[in-house]
C-alpha cells in the first residue's frame, strides 16, 4: 500500500453529524477526535481508522 497520506482518501460523506448516543458522525461513522486529527494522521494511522468503520457500521445498523 501507498505511504503518501494523499493516497488514503477520507472517507467523509458529507453528512456531518454527530450521534449523541455513539459520539460517531452519522455519515462516515468516524468520532470527532478521528474527524479532527485526519489530516495529521499517517497513511498507517488512516488505514487503521478505516478499518474500524465496517464494524461501526455494522453496529450502527444493529441499533437503528
Amino acid at each position: 500500500m501507498p505511504s503518501n497520506t494523499a493516497d488514503v482518501p477520507s472517507p467523509c460523506v458529507q453528512v456531518c453529524r454527530i450521534d449523541p448516543g455513539s459520539g460517531l458522525c452519522r455519515g462516515c461513522l468516524r468520532s470527532l477526535d478521528e474527524i479532527a486529527d485526519w489530516s495529521r494522521l499517517s497513511a498507517v494511522e488512516k488505514r487503521a481508522v478505516l478499518s474500524r468503520l465496517p464494524a461501526r457500521r455494522q453496529r450502527h445498523a444493529l441499533l437503528s
